[in-house]
């Protein structure tokens, strides 16, 4: 049987007080409507459907080709949003997995067995329910005295007695096509006048079909993201499955609490983590690295017994074996530090190769530069690459040295284990084993500060 997901990502949110729509607010460095468009796939579905209104151009940009969109021109409810979908799924005999698209911490495996559940029983509909300790403002699922769903009430129209009951619908469903020919019965009789897709589960029984009931045993997986508050709760129960996952598989992760690790970021055995530090993107760090604490990598790849000190931002870079960076290091994209390469103090490196088990210790900056093995490169030193035009190459040769406050202006090369001279402006290539000195000559005058006084 094949699945179809429909994602409802039309509302706007007004909780969260926000020109940006609800659904690209992001949740551990992504957009929320990424978790549930993976969260599907997961599920099986082989076609996935997102409805979009609000601000829908953008919605429709982050989802790209990773769905088909359709639009509901109008917000006018869950039942009216499905039903957007009709001329989509014209002809189709699958089943039709309902998700909102604010729920970014359902996990794939529970969707896929709510689904096998529903293809077993045969029904119309699947409910997806769960068991909330405090069900204030959710919908109540009321069953008969055989355990067969009754009904669902809002919380508002919910009796007493109903209100006592604590199992509570996700506003999650799977549905047989026949959906498509209640859906336009539905009547907006209620306060705010929309049409409810709750209503098309009590169109469905009130024609004798048959609708079940699947149980999430997490409730957590089910929150859905209305205000900043929820949003900010979401954040932290991602980055507490990555952090249990990575600490699980043989990272040290010395304060979970205090770690901010994005889901696509990969984490070597025997590693150890530091609080602080800030993990984003498609970073990749080897096996026993230490990394912080205070640092930041985005899109950072680290090869094995990489130290990263404290205070370092590394965006873009890639950190060979052995390699050291900081502390408050800025590595910039298009940066490669070689095996047993170090950046240290207050150093910034932009699109430039650092060779093997070469120095920049402290307080430089290298841009488009390629810098061979063993080089020295001492304290204030500079790679002038920016003419006011365009970016010019500097070239450091194996083995060379280049003394305290050099200005090496591009183009420019240092050749194999020549020495520049502390406080030198290069504007010339340096040969092989030379010493390149420019600087005016020391003159002292006798006396001159004494005469300055009088």
């Amino acid at each position: 049987m094949e699945l179809t997901a429909v994602i409802l990502a039309a509302g706007k949110g007004t909780r969260m007080k926000s020109r940006l729509p609800k659904v690209l607010h992001k949740v551990a460095g992504r957009p929320m409507l990424e978790f549930v468009l993976e969260a599907a796939k997961e599920a099986g579905a082989s076609r996935t459907i997102v409805v979009v209104g609000h601000e829908g151009e953008e919605v429709a940009a982050a989802v790209g080709d990773r769905a088909e969109i359709v639009w509901q021109r109008e917000q006018l409810g869950t039942g009216h949003a499905l039903l957007q979908a009709r001329e989509a799924l014209a002809g189709y005999e699958g089943d039709i997995l309902v998700l909102p698209g604010d729920v970014p911490l359902v996990r794939g495996e529970t969707l896929r067995s709510f689904w096998q559940l529903h293809r077993r029983k045969g029904v119309a509909a699947t409910v997806l329910t769960t068991e909330l300790e405090d069900p204030t403002g959710y919908g109540r699922i009321v069953r008969d005295a055989e355990g067969r769903l009754r009904r669902i009430v809002e919380h508002k129209d919910a009796a007493p007695a109903e209100r006592e009951i604590k199992e509570v619908n996700t506003g999650i469903y799977c549905f047989r096509p026949v959906v498509f020919q209640v859906l336009p019965k539905i009547r907006p009789d209620n306060v705010q006048k929309e049409y409810y897709l709750t209503d098309a589960v009590d169109l469905l029984l009130r024609e004798g079909l048959e609708v079940a009931c699947f149980r999430g045993e997490d409730p957590e997986e089910f929150l859905g993201i209305n205000d900043r508050r929820q949003l900010a709760e979401a954040e932290g129960i991602i980055r507490r499955r990555v952090a249990e996952k990575l600490m699980e598989a043989g990272v040290t992760i010395l304060a979970p609490a205090l770690t901010f690790i994005d889901p696509g970021v990969r984490v070597g055995a025997d590693t150890v983590i530091y609080p602080f530090t800030f993990l984003e993107g498609e970073t990749t760090v080897g096996e026993s690295c230490v990394i912080g604490p205070w640092s930041r990598l985005k899109d950072a790849v680290l090869g094995r017994e990489v130290v990263i000190e404290g205070g370092a931002v590394i965006i873009g870079a890639r950190l060979e074996d052995g390699a050291k960076a900081g502390p408050f290091a800025y590595l910039r994209p298009g940066t490669v530090l070689r095996p047993g390469a170090r950046v240290g103090t207050f150093v910034e490196v932009k699109n430039s190769v650092v060779g093997p088990e070469s120095k920049v210790p402290h307080l430089s900056y290298i841009g488009d530069a390629e810098i061979g093995a063993k080089v020295n490169v001492g304290a204030g030193t500079i790679t002038c690459n920016y003419d006011g035009e365009r970016k010019w190459p500097t070239v450091i040769e194996d083995f060379a040295f280049i003394g305290s406050n050099t200005n090496l202006v591009a183009p420019v090369r240092v050749g194999r284990g020549a020495y520049v001279g502390a406080g030198s402006t290069i504007t010339k290539d340096v040969p092989p084993d030379a010493l390149g000195i420019a600087r005016s000559r020391q003159v002292n005058i006798p006396d001159w500060a004494k005469k300055k006084r009088r």
